[in-house]
């Protein structure tokens, strides 16, 4: 075996060795957590929603990682990405994406996205659309808060500076599941305020601070020319149905797909369903 042969084989040795669960890598000043599972040419990455972890992408990761390479990560600030200085934006979360990419040496990527995970994908590709070989975008939209939504927010950071995260977890739960949901599968429940009461009042803060500053991306939806996924929970409230079916009209060749009994979380509602939209996307 020649030297090059060697080094070739060293380096990918290295790159098995560092896949796994709840890995570091220092970016952008912080030090990123991540899952990386699988093989594949072209990864997949999963961004979460506020104020979730990556551990709600747990299902998805373990349906998919026999046949792709399949990446979860902790946003800034959320899970063990923790970061209680920087001020926190959609923009900064967007830089993070490319430099964790940048890191791992990923020259184009399929980006999944629910809810603020969804807003960082099309903020990023609004700026580096050369890295996005197709979007998937889930329980999101593409619109900024109105003035009436970002007095509300700022009325909870308030609030929360106030009383704690207690009562703003309970109400945060209780408006993401569907009504169904919050008594047929209590322990998924149970998991998810756990991730969010894991969050400091620092963070929870600074993320509605985040949502309530974000951009609108509506006006790039027609320059979307990759292949897209939309999937939206029929009872979603956060981010309604309507806004699922606006995005799916103005980018061009985009699939809808609509999941019955979830609501803004409709990985973990319904992952069978979710995960075969995935695999049919995929595919």
């Amino acid at each position: 075996m020649s030297s090059y042969d060697t080094n070739l084989f060293k380096e990918k040795f290295m790159e098995k060795l560092a896949k796994g669960y709840n890995l570091i890598s220092r970016i952008n000043n912080f030090n990123l957590s991540y899952d990386d599972l699988g093989e594949g040419s072209v990864p997949l990455i999963f961004l979460h929603g506020f104020p979730f972890s990556k551990q709600m992408w747990k299902e998805q990761l373990e349906f998919l990682k026999s046949s792709h390479r399949v990446i979860a990560c902790d946003l800034r600030g959320f899970g063990n990405s923790i970061d209680e200085e920087s001020v926190l934006s959609i923009d900064l979360f967007g830089d993070d994406l490319i430099q964790f990419m940048d890191y791992l040496n990923i020259d184009k990527a399929i980006v999944c996205g629910l809810s603020m995970g969804g807003y960082i994908a099309l903020n990023a590709y609004k700026r580096y659309s050369d890295r996005f070989e197709a979007l998937i975008l889930c329980d999101t939209q593409c619109i900024a808060d109105t003035p009436e939504g970002k007095a509300k927010r700022y009325k909870l950071i308030d609030e929360i500076a106030l009383k704690g995260t207690e009562d703003f977890s309970k109400g945060f739960v209780n408006n993401v599941f569907f009504k169904d949901s919050l008594t047929e599968k209590k322990e998924i429940v149970e998991e998810l305020r756990n991730v969010i009461s894991s969050n400091s009042m620092h963070i929870i803060s600074m993320g509605l601070r985040a949502l309530a500053e974000r951009s609108e991306s509506c006006t790039i939806l027609s320059q979307v020319n990759i292949p897209t996924l939309i999937i939206c929970g029929r009872e979603d409230q956060v981010t309604p149905l309507a806004q699922s079916e606006f995005m799916n009209k103005n980018i061009e060749g985009s699939i809808l797909r609509i999941i019955n009994h979830a609501g803004h979380v409709s990985n973990l509602e319904q992952a069978h369903e979710f995960n075969k939209h995935l695999h049919e996307f995929l595919k």
